[in-house]
């Protein structure tokens, strides 16, 4: 399998933001992915004892489709966040600062509407990620399995519906599964492939227009009896990871 994109999402249920290449760190996810999260008004997260909590808690694709009209950059070295709306002027604010935090919830707020609940946070907590699973981890999706879908349902999906971090190709459909529980070597990092990656209503949303015009999840049980796409791997050992680069099980797996 080979690699062809690297994605992190800096803010949950914003915009991805293509790499081409980054290091992976034993147990952690990618650097700066899903660091940041509206927290709605009615959410217990405590930054200051963060724990894991589902994604209802927070402004995602799932139940906040108009979150796809926003387009944001995050700069890592300066903690600044731009997030462009369809219409009216950008903000351009830290996440460094309490003020700086507080006026990009409340510009997330506004643009929610009634979909906010309460008076929403912009939080973060270091070491901690705000992601679908309670494991820190990479996701991975092979290409062949959404083009399989795809096939079936006769319509292109946008790959960024489904939010992975790493998209691969070069295997046949549902290749992926078979990792289940093996180690990999992709790039210079070794990971070991844990869990399949149960789809929900975000996929639904088109990332470009912010309607719901399909049905992945639906769509997967009709026709291959699951709801299943992609996988989620736990890095063991980290080392630089990069477009290209290939992604097979380890010497050991093959001899088993």
């Amino acid at each position: 399998m080979r690699v062809e994109h690297i994605y992190r999402y800096p803010v949950k249920g914003l915009t991805a933001e293509a790499l081409e290449e980054v290091v992976l760190t034993p147990g952690q996810c990618l650097p700066h992915d899903r660091r940041f999260a509206l927290a709605q008004g009615d959410a217990p997260f405590d930054p200051a004892a963060p724990t894991w909590l589902q994604k209802r808690h927070f402004g995602c694709l799932m139940a906040n489709a108009k979150l796809a009209l926003l387009h944001s950059a995050f700069d890592p070295r300066t903690g600044t966040l731009a997030i462009r709306p369809p219409e009216g002027p950008p903000l351009l604010a830290s996440t460094r600062t309490e003020a700086g935090r507080a006026e990009i919830a409340g510009f997330l707020s506004a643009f929610l509407g009634e979909e906010a609940r309460g008076t929403p946070r912009f939080v973060e907590a270091p070491g901690h990620n705000f992601t679908d699973v309670a494991a820190k981890c990479v996701s991975i999706i092979g290409l062949s399995s959404l083009h399989a879908l795809e096939q079936k349902v006769g319509m292109h999906l946008d790959p960024l519906r489904f939010r992975a971090n790493i998209y691969v190709s070069g295997s046949l459909p549902w290749a992926e599964f078979d990792l289940l529980g093996q180690e990999v070597l992709l790039g210079g990092a070794r990971l070991r492939v844990f869990k399949r990656i149960i789809r929900c209503p975000a996929t639904e949303v088109n990332p470009e227009t912010a309607e719901r015009d399909a049905e992945p999840p639906k769509w997967l049980r009709e026709h291959f009896g699951h709801a299943d796409l992609g996988v989620y791997a736990e890095v063991l050992e980290g080392g630089r990871i990069a477009v290209g680069d290939s992604l097979e099980p380890t010497e050991s797996e093959l001899l088993h």
